[in-house]
């Protein structure tokens, strides 16, 4: 497993190990629950000691009569003869355990040493008398006395509890916690398994035992080894504390004392047991598992007649008092498990609404699908409006296939029972979905259809928002920007005829944004105050009780700014809106900043963190289908620049997930495909795929992918159409490539400055190539190259430097003193004025270090200093 936030705990141990060798000696207490890494860190401990330590690595053992001095009898062919010796005599009965203590004390005087008593929860008396003497003691000798135990099987009667009693008088006395993982650093182990990071940590709380396991086996609900290490800590306990883990695991996460006294009578004691076994725990006055995953495994194991008693107990028990808000999502589980249709449609309802009211989409999902399950023979108003509640919480959660089911079915019955405005409702919403989903255009026939239905009725606020949504898909599909504005002026009619605000502001915001687009300059065109003025809507959106609605306008900050290649406005975008859609738990908003965040990374020249995090988004089950084949294509397009195979796969996988026109109208999927085909060189396929890409375009306004397509077509020697162009496309149409390259170097995109300065002069040439090389886009070295000597430039330089040759990573000299400076925790600007060069070049040589030495962040870069100086 990775030694992922464990590196403090290890930085500390190891000095303890430096100044212990070189005296006086320390003792170290490692301590944390079952799994959390105590093995793995005392392993690393023990690599990271230097060559002149002896390393004695012993371990208790879980038996019924614990081995006396069990550690030390595992390490006797590593000890002195005179440590030896005095351990057969106590086998052997002819010797007193002390002698043992005054062997290994001298023993250990003799070299600096490191001995390690694992799982010291399950020690013999012996081994605990013998810590305790050498803890007294230890300042005499060179030597770390690192001891590892479980402190959630620590009670207050267990004999460790006495001997940490002892321990906490001495100075010398260093106590270490282990804890879970964080979600980020679940997250990352998750990286490249198709689970859900986020329910991979609800069900492991953050325990790499847990964590790996799941991911070593993920098409087991629970993994074999999960099991089979649940039922060894069962298996010593009583009659009645199995009975009380066994009603826990029934009654679910959090089991408050009324609530097991109304199904268990008198638990106390039997509790108390099994907290003392580690495998549940005390919170304030409830009781829980440790983790999800944990309980699912007793569960599953509980028999069939007893969960049905437990839960009809639970729910008469619940249901005897007052109902609080927090307790209807319990009463929806125990009404539906104790078998109880009538109790599931009371509380599930109830119980979904006000999970959507707090913004946990994802259990109001699930418990409006729980509802549905039993809503057959409601009255037909009753069960669609469970549909459309599900079908909202299931969009917002990245359910696009049961969302867009559930609203389909809405729209029917509405239409069935005469209800035409909540018909011409549900039509507007299912198309706003279906173009995430890839499908659009049914989306646009929808909408359509939406709009038709209502108008028909006269105005009203639905009809304000299938304008907007007519507005909206008129902005994503690159329409003229007055299609956009013809749509945004009946939304915002309508808006203010009926006091909506929020149809108001989206659709200015998007007419703005189409504006933007269409306008096609650099960071300091026309546009820029037509991006302030978005920004304020964003944050004004963020600062109003509607999370989802304020996502969305993040959500297109993030996409355009991608679009238009503008590294720190996509960084900012996708910093804000992550943090929104997190603090909010929109699945489906945070799935699709991800993806644009990926393209961003691509666009800096961070290839190898732009394809970890397009493989992150595709490792999550949930991810749309837009999302997924964005992330296919970055992933294809950093194959193609590095040079690798496999890379027509991921970009046909791309175009085979959604339709024809989403590709296009994301802006990356037909520019992919084009440059794919250069890298390749392979010209004929350049200017058909690029001519198909224009073909799809005519029509609409995308100057930014219409004069990228025009400028690939004129690299590979075609002679490019007149074209709608964005500022560094046509600066390079035009044949100035020096003001196309400057510009591409002020929007953060050094790859495309480098591309743009192959029209240039020797020096120019000489420039990109060295770009290409500190990228690795080994195609792209390969292409310059050919065009230096069909021009006559001389010297080339076969291959990279022998200095470069010579680091292990490929780091020029450049980027070695750039990684020295990232060790002393420098900024961008820091660096810059260092090396006399400028911030946005000194980020372009940080890029290329990170992607060179495969990390993803500063502080790893500069550890990767370090292992190559200990080499």
């Amino acid at each position: 497993m990775d030694l992922l936030e464990r590196e403090a705990v290890l930085q500390d141990l190891a000095g303890h190990l430096k100044a212990a060798v070189s005296g006086p000696g320390r003792f170290a207490l490692v301590r944390g629950e079952a799994g959390i890494g105590k093995t793995t860190v005392v392993h690393h401990l023990a690599q990271l000691a230097d060559p002149g330590v002896r390393v004695l690595l012993g371990a208790c053992d879980p038996l019924a009569t614990p081995r006396p001095l069990g550690p030390l009898m595992d390490l006797a062919p590593r000890l002195g003869p005179a440590v030896r010796n005095a351990l057969t005599g106590v086998a052997a009965g002819t010797c007193r355990p002390d002698e043992v203590f005054e062997s290994l004390l001298a023993d250990l005087s003799v070299c600096p040493s490191l001995l390690v008593v694992e799982d010291l929860h399950w020690a013999d008396e012996a081994t605990m008398d013998l810590l305790r003497y050498l803890a007294r003691r230890l300042t005499s000798v060179p030597a770390l006395v690192v001891a590892t135990y479980r402190d959630d099987e620590i009670g207050r009667t267990h004999h460790v509890t006495a001997l940490l009693g002892t321990l906490a008088r001495y100075p010398w006395v260093y106590r270490h916690d282990l804890i879970p993982l964080s979600r980020p650093a679940v997250a990352r182990l998750a990286t490249g398994h198709s689970v859900d990071a986020e329910q991979l940590y609800h069900l492991s709380a953050g325990n790499p035992f847990i964590v790996t396991e799941i991911l070593a086996a993920p098409a087991e609900t629970i993994p074999a080894t999960v099991r089979e290490a649940v039922a060894g800590r069962l298996a010593g306990l009583s009659a009645a504390a199995r009975t009380v883990v066994d009603v826990l695991a029934v009654l679910g996460h959090r089991v408050s004392p009324p609530l097991l006294a109304g199904v268990l009578p008198a638990p106390e004691e039997a509790l108390e047991e099994a907290v003392a076994c580690g495998i549940v725990r005390t919170v304030g006055q409830a009781t829980e598992f440790r983790h999800e995953l944990t309980r699912l495994a007793v569960l599953e194991a509980v028999p069939a007649a007893f969960r049905l008693r437990v839960h009809g107990q639970a729910l008469a028990a619940m249901r005897s008092g007052p109902v609080a808000a927090d307790d209807l999502a319990l009463l929806a589980d125990h009404s539906e498990a104790a078998g109880d249709p009538a109790a599931v449609l009371e509380y599930a309802p109830a119980a979904a609404a006000h999970a959507a009211a707090t913004g946990a989409y994802r259990e109001a999902a699930a418990q409006y699908a729980r509802a549905l399950r039993y809503a057959d023979h409601l009255p037909s108003d009753q069960r669609t409006s469970l549909l459309e509640g599900h079908a909202q919480a299931c969009l917002l959660s990245s359910r696009l296939d049961e969302g867009v089911d559930s609203r389909r079915t809405a729209a029917r019955l509405r239409r069935t029972a005469g209800d035409r405005l909540r018909e011409g409702e549900n039509l507007s919403r299912l198309s706003y979905w279906l173009w995430p989903a890839g499908r659009t255009a049914e989306s646009r026939q929808t909408a359509l259809d939406a709009v038709r239905v209502l108008e028909e009725l006269g105005p009203s606020r639905e009809l304000s928002w299938a304008y907007l949504n007519l507005c909206q898909l008129a902005c994503y599909e690159h329409e003229a920007v007055a299609v956009t504005a013809a749509h945004a002026e009946k939304a915002i009619a309508l808006g203010e005829r009926f006091g909506d605000a929020e149809v108001v502001v989206q659709a200015r915001f998007h007419t703005a944004v189409a504006r933007m687009l269409s306008a096609g300059h650099g960071p300091e065109g026309v546009e820029h105050r037509g991006w302030e003025d978005c920004e304020q809507a964003v944050s004004h959106a963020m600062a109003q009780d509607s999370p989802a609605d304020a996502a969305s306008l993040a959500l297109v900050m993030c996409w355009f700014a991608a679009l238009q290649r503008d590294v720190d406005r996509t960084t900012a975008a996708v910093s804000r809106a992550e943090a929104h859609c997190l603090d909010h738990d929109l699945l489906f908003h945070l799935l699709c900043t991800r993806v644009w965040g990926s393209w961003g990374l691509l666009n800096r020249g961070l290839w190898t963190q732009s394809a970890d995090a397009a493989q992150k988004v595709l490792s999550h089950p949930n991810s749309p289908p837009v999302v997924r084949a964005l992330a296919f294509t970055v992933l294809g397009l950093v194959r193609a620049r590095q040079g690798k195979a496999q890379v027509w796969p991921l970009l046909d996988e791309a175009a085979n997930l959604v339709d024809p026109d989403c590709l296009m109208a994301t802006g990356l999927g037909w520019e992919a495909r084009v440059e794919a085909a250069w890298l390749a060189d392979d010209h004929e396929r350049v200017r058909a795929e690029a001519r198909r890409g224009l073909d799809a375009l005519a029509g609409r306004s995308h100057p930014w992918l219409s004069g990228a397509l025009a400028c690939w077509i004129r690299r590979a020697g075609g002679t490019p159409p007149q074209v709608p162009a964005a500022e560094p496309h046509a600066l390079e149409l035009a044949g100035d490539w020096a003001g196309a390259a400057a510009l591409w170097d002020t929007l953060g995109c050094p790859y495309d400055a480098a591309l743009a300065r192959l029209s240039g002069d020797a020096p120019a040439l000489h420039q990109a190539l060295a770009v290409f090389e500190s990228l690795g886009a080994r195609p792209a070295v390969a292409r310059t190259r050919a065009v230096m000597r069909a021009r006559g430039v001389r010297p080339i330089r076969r291959g990279p430097r022998a200095a470069t040759r010579a680091n292990p990573y490929g780091l020029t000299n450049r980027e070695l003193d750039v990684l020295k400076l990232l060790n002393e925790d420098l900024s961008d600007a820091e660096i810059a004025a260092r090396l006399y060069i400028t911030p946005k070049t000194a980020g372009h040589h940080v890029g290329a270090v990170l992607n060179k030495l495969g990390v993803h962040t500063r502080h790893e870069a500069a550890r990767k200093l370090h292992q190559s100086d200990r080499r």
